[in-house]
């Protein structure tokens, strides 16, 4: 058994590593930009009116309303950032920088950047190509959209497949396991009684069905993000010298040709672009198609209206809380006294974070990465149970009662493993099918792009017309 494990391992890493994550990563960047020409710089030329009619309509009534058989437009929003803001939001940012050096995040913004766009088409075809399940709720996302849009039923069938299996492992098993490692570490908690606690908060959660999880991520998303910024920017103040020189140093290294930590000559900018890119992405979810799923289930009528959130989310998870954390790290004696030596960190992932922090606030600082690790995984586990959900009614319609039960109780067990299982190749497994599951949307996303151009101007006109009439 060990043998095959290990024989899985290795295939898995060399594909991961030389096939999936480079295909992956150029792909997103090439129609991160593709979509950003064909919509004349969406993202930035429209920027003011997305917040506008996101953040700042927080309070309009129309946001908070629904409809029977679907959830609010802001509870959509809030599942969808449930599904984003999870660990990669501190452990991933914390990786990047171990991995390619301050560089990586320069690289994460640009990823970001292009994925504004990238998120805001996936949204907008979600609405546009959803349909009704047969208790009359809305369920979108890539296959509804390869399906009714391309007409490939076999590439529809294919995306649904990877994303839910992407959804147990990284979505699931792997935020668990990073749960059950904080109250370990922090708090001296065994890892199955964390697994046996967060078993039955979700499945009490996730039993409800999306109404349910809308309405929790609906109070527990806000709630963490105001959080973790407030306690980012507490650090950031007690590091407010380093922070000029921060920023000095990750647009200096992402162009370096010599790696951060050693290595060859020349290698430098491809291992920060790669890392940069690559956590920038599983920070975001732009361009792996899971996101749009939860915005198909809104009872937003409009497809551009509702694609504005899609820029917005990319905006607040990459550029702000990324940055943030991004920023106590590369102001932090822990990481900058291993730069300047040339050596790696003695951290990595949440453990460089939480030591960052903890430098900053000295007593509470890892209790403040270990309380936002908790909730961010939380949310996440959360989020993905639907999109898994949406993912495995589509592949078997004729029997959707009998499957989303089944999903439920695999998806609802898969807490517990993760909880207290070493999860290794479970990481690699997730990283691999979301490799996979992003392939299919990226192509569908291209080739759709006409739909998400002429969505796009029709809105803009109708805009300006209702404004010429008042």
């Amino acid at each position: 058994m060990a043998a095959i494990l290990n024989a899985l391992n290795t295939a898995l890493n060399y594909a991961y590593d030389n096939i999936l994550s480079i295909t992956m990563l150029v792909l997103l960047i090439v129609v991160g930009f593709f979509l950003t020409v064909r919509l004349r710089g969406f993202q930035f030329a429209r920027f003011g009116y997305v917040i506008k009619n996101t953040i700042g309509s927080l309070f309009k009534k129309n946001l908070h309303t629904k409809d029977s058989g679907s959830v609010s437009p802001f509870q959509a929003v809030t599942t969808a950032l449930a599904g984003t803001i999870g660990t990669g939001s501190i452990a991933g940012v914390a990786t990047a920088l171990f991995a390619g050096g301050p560089g990586a995040i320069f690289w994460m913004w640009i990823s970001a950047l292009l994925g504004m766009v990238t998120k805001y088409a996936e949204i907008v075809l979600s609405i546009k190509y959803r349909e009704k399940n047969e208790a009359g709720a809305w369920v979108g996302g890539p296959m509804f959209y390869i399906k009714n849009g391309l007409g490939l039923k076999w590439l529809a069938a294919l995306f649904a497949v990877f994303a839910m299996i992407a959804c147990i492992g990284t979505g699931n098993a792997t935020q668990s396991n990073s749960i059950a490692g904080v109250f370990e570490t922090t708090f001296n908690v065994a890892p199955w009684i964390t697994g046996a606690i967060l078993t039955v908060i979700i499945s009490v959660v996730i039993l409800g069905g999306v109404k349910r999880i809308a309405s929790v991520n609906e109070k527990l998303v806000p709630v963490m993000a105001v959080f973790f910024i407030l306690a980012s920017v507490t650090s950031l103040v007690f590091n407010a010298e380093g922070i000029p020189s921060a920023f000095a140093l990750v647009f200096k290294e992402a162009f370096n040709f010599k790696a951060a930590f050693g290595g060859v000559a020349g290698y430098g900018i491809l291992v920060a672009m790669r890392y940069g890119v690559g956590r920038g992405v599983f920070t975001n979810e732009a361009g792996l198609g899971s996101a749009p799923i939860a915005h198909a289930a809104s009872s937003a009528e409009d497809p551009v209206k509702q694609g504005l959130w899609g820029v917005f989310e990319v905006f607040i998870t990459t550029i702000v809380i990324c940055t943030m954390s991004a920023l106590v790290v590369l102001s932090s004696d822990v990481y900058l006294d291993a730069f300047n030596a040339g050596v790696n960190p003695i951290y990595n992932g949440a453990a460089l974070s939480a030591a960052a922090f903890g430098e900053a606030l000295p007593y509470v600082g890892n209790i403040v990465i270990s309380v936002a690790t908790i909730f961010f995984a939380l949310s996440t586990i959360l989020g993905w149970a639907y999109y898994g959900e949406v993912c495995a009614t589509y592949l078997f319609k004729s029997q959707q009662k009998k499957v989303v039960l089944v999903y439920r109780l695999i998806y609802v067990a898969f807490v517990f493993i993760g909880a207290v299982a070493d999860i290794g190749i479970v990481w690699l497994i997730a990283d691999c099918f979301n490799a996979l599951m992003a392939l299919p949307n990226l192509i569908a996303l291209t080739v759709l792009s006409g739909v998400v151009t002429k969505a796009t101007k029709k809105y803009f006109e109708n805009k300006k017309l209702s404004s010429e009439k008042e």
